[in-house]
């Protein structure tokens, strides 16, 4: 974490607030069927900086605890506070919640592609993000129509369940939401975090920190040693699993014109809510 960097954020309110909404959309993204938390937290210009803190916890300890307590305290906000109405908005309106995501998604993107290229870019690279999405989308789909695992409720499957949601964290681009969909423990998990049901989310968030602390510092060694090939990688893991969230042709069933305007209007304040907050991000850059 660059001293400078830290400086700003905390003598700056309106980059906290910044924070704390980037946060919120990263909390709320990880239990979002199709979105990878990881990939969220690159998007917004943090997967860098939680990586590299959690690799050496150690250093500058107080310091990043402080960069990050906002980010923490919105991704606590979006799990716990929007879990339910994103699980509500998911079963009655899934067109308007997911094409609001995907346009947030799509604003910050050009933010992504700048952070992939700051240590240089080229054609090769350019090729593993298109590569990328197109094999990532593939697995996706197969994945949805063929993994279909129930596995029993217990405290090692919510170890296991924390492991995977962690994953999603470390790994951009990887859906924790959708693994836990395969295994069945996608809805006892909202409905245990809707409930706070600690019997659940102890043991969830044990596993989560066992899997955070174990493989960050090998992500951190991979970024040093190839930080551009690892960002156009998420690059276009972030375009599959964008494109692979679009509503379903049976979410828009009994659709009038006034609804699809409803979906437009809502995509589009996704979109500039992205693209403000990326603008932001290159704001309070160095």
């Amino acid at each position: 974490m660059k001293q400078e960097e830290f400086k700003e954020n905390k003598q700056n309110p309106i980059a906290w607030v910044i924070q704390f909404v980037k946060g919120m959309l990263i909390g709320s993204g990880a239990i979002l069927p199709g979105v990878s938390g990881g990939a969220l937290a690159a998007i917004f210009g943090l997967y860098e900086p939680i990586i590299t803190f959690l690799s050496d916890i150690k250093k500058d300890f107080l310091k990043n605890v402080l960069y990050f307590l906002p980010v923490g305290f919105g991704a606590i906000f979006g799990i716990f506070v929007l879990a339910t109405p994103i699980d509500y908005g998911l079963q009655h309106y899934p067109a308007y919640i997911l094409w609001g995501f995907i346009g947030a998604i799509l604003g910050t993107f050009p933010s992504l592609y700048r952070e992939a290229g700051k240590e240089g870019r080229e054609t090769k690279h350019l090729i593993l993000s298109i590569v990328t999405a197109i094999i990532v989308f593939i697995l996706l789909i197969w994945a949805d129509r063929n993994l279909n695992v129930e596995v029993p409720q217990n405290l090692f499957s919510w170890l296991f369940a924390g492991g995977i949601f962690a994953s999603g964290l470390i790994v951009p681009g990887l859906s924790p939401s959708n693994f836990l969909l395969y295994f069945g423990l996608y809805q006892p998990l909202t409905e245990g975090i809707r409930m706070l049901d600690f019997t659940i989310i102890i043991p969830v968030g044990i596993g989560a920190v066992i899997v955070i602390l174990i493989f960050s510092k090998l992500m951190r060694i991979v970024l040093d040693r190839a930080y551009a090939t690892v960002f156009h990688f998420i690059l276009g893991v972030v375009i599959a699993s964008t494109a692979i969230i679009a509503p379903p042709i049976s979410d828009y069933d009994g659709f009038t014109i006034i609804n699809y305007v409803i979906v437009a209007v809502v995509f589009v304040i996704g979109l500039i809510l992205g693209l403000w907050m990326g603008n932001l991000e290159e704001k309070y850059k160095d």
